[in-house]
């Protein structure tokens, strides 16, 4: 019996980590929401949480991640920025992680307005991607933490009506 609380307390710690994931861009956030889901349903024999429901959060995991990835790029081509651009946004977000909150909010930022600015571009342009960059990675996690908050709610209901 003691057993199964451990499982489910490595479920709990890998969806908590995994919230903060969706934020911080090093960590597969939404993959170890999904992960932690499937470990608790797993320890509880699958009871209360079956197939049907891990694979909707199966596919919210996928939207999430796609979702992301898509408003990241959409943001910075919305500004029209060029390839260094995109990739010093990269940088800068991976970077950022190193020096804390005001890294994680800038990062992304400064790395694409650097890398539009090795491009060629003028402050302007640059300072207009870095702002798409910036704001294409905020709707990216705000999408992500929506969508984890859904698998949580599906889980919790499934668990508790299951």
């Amino acid at each position: 019996m003691t057993l199964h609380w451990l499982w489910y307390l490595l479920a709990a710690l890998l969806v908590i980590v995994g919230i903060i994931g969706s934020v911080l861009p090093a960590l597969p956030g939404v993959p170890l929401v999904f992960i932690g889901l499937l470990l608790a349903a797993w320890a509880d024999d699958f009871h209360h949480v079956g197939a049907w429901t891990l694979i909707l959060l199966g596919a919210l995991a996928v939207l999430a991640i796609a979702i992301d990835f898509i408003a990241g790029v959409l943001g910075a081509k919305k500004v029209g920025a060029s390839r260094a651009a995109v990739i010093g946004a990269a940088l800068g977000t991976l970077v950022g992680i190193f020096l804390g909150l005001p890294g994680i909010v800038f990062g992304p930022f400064v790395g694409a307005l650097l890398g539009e600015l090795s491009a060629g571009s003028n402050l302007r342009r640059a300072g207009g991607v870095g702002f798409g960059a910036w704001l294409g990675f905020v709707v990216g996690s705000l999408a992500k933490l929506g969508l984890c908050g859904v698998m949580l709610g599906v889980f919790a209901f499934r668990f508790a009506v299951g």
